[in-house]
């Protein structure tokens, strides 16, 4: 942003934040295009490894999306070998979704492109930056309410199918 002088005015960190995060979401996407997986993909694989076994409803929840926007993505997941859908011990009505080994592998494979990707994104700043800046961030994160390890952008995608 240039003033009348034509000097340089800082942006606000909303707008930094903003542009940022969503430079960072279209950088990982690309990473993750040689995988042949999505950003919601990861997000998904990760929450099973956490939870050892989710309903489709439960997964849903932990989202914060409809669950219907969720079973096109988890059919594409099974479909490739990476997620099953197992029956409940205690309720037969109700199957679990769990990560196959595939799935595991996959995740070590997510993990790595992470680790890549924050490495490139954080390359300006030193290890104490970056560590400084991932303080900040998990402040503002706790404050604003966000369920931790779950992208807001889930909440949006059965929406967006329903729309079209």
């Amino acid at each position: 942003m240039t003033n009348p002088s034509g000097t340089q005015r800082p942006s606000s960190a909303a707008f930094l934040l903003a542009q940022v995060g969503s430079h960072a979401a279209r950088k990982f996407a690309e990473r993750l295009a040689p995988l042949r997986l999505s950003p919601p993909h990861a997000g998904i694989l990760g929450v099973l490894r956490k939870s050892g076994g989710l309903s489709q409803q439960g997964l849903a929840q932990v989202l914060h999306m409809h669950p219907s926007g969720l079973v096109a993505i988890i059919d594409e997941l099974q479909e490739r070998g990476l997620v099953k859908r197992q029956d409940r011990l205690d309720d037969r009505r109700t199957y679990e979704l769990h990560l196959t080994d595939k799935g595991q592998a996959a995740l070590r494979d997510i993990g790595r492109v992470g680790q890549e990707h924050s490495e490139s994104l954080c390359a300006a700043l030193s290890p104490r930056e970056r560590e400084q800046l991932t303080g900040f961030l998990q402040r503002i994160a706790d404050e604003q309410g966000l369920t931790p390890g779950v992208h807001p952008g889930f909440s949006r995608l059965g929406r967006q199918k329903r729309r079209c």
